[in-house]
């Protein structure tokens, strides 16, 4: 066998990346469209950095699994942490489900990553 077949691990890694890219598309999309047009309490800089900080860390967290990265699972474990708490304030501010919902799911994989060490 020349090509080995996709592992349970691989499947899990490209579900987390797939994820990952999804949470930072609707965090980044919601942030600027979204919060800033609605203003008021989702223009809070607290509520608006951390839109930021989750879209940043799911877009870096993609990239360490896309390139094997050795500290891929410890940074997925910081993506969960940061995903639960945009989804814990986006729940808070109201009327951002989307938001929540890709927060959430990326936290989730994110988890298991976390879990699973090489």
């Amino acid at each position: 066998m020349n090509q080995p077949a996709h592992t349970p691990s691989e499947h899990a890694m490209q579900a987390c990346i797939d994820a990952c890219t999804q949470c930072h598309q609707v965090c980044l999309q919601t942030a600027m469209n979204h919060c800033l047009e609605t203003g008021g309490k989702h223009v809070k800089p607290k509520h608006f950095r951390l839109l930021m900080n989750c879209a940043e860390i799911c877009q870096t967290s993609a990239n360490f699994q896309l390139g094997n990265s050795q500290f891929q699972h410890r940074l997925c474990g910081i993506c969960a942490e940061v995903c639960e708490a945009c989804a814990a304030d986006c729940v808070k501010i109201g009327n951002m489900d989307e938001c929540v919902e890709a927060c959430k799911v990326c936290a989730e994989s994110c988890r298991q990553m976390a879990s699973t060490q090489h």
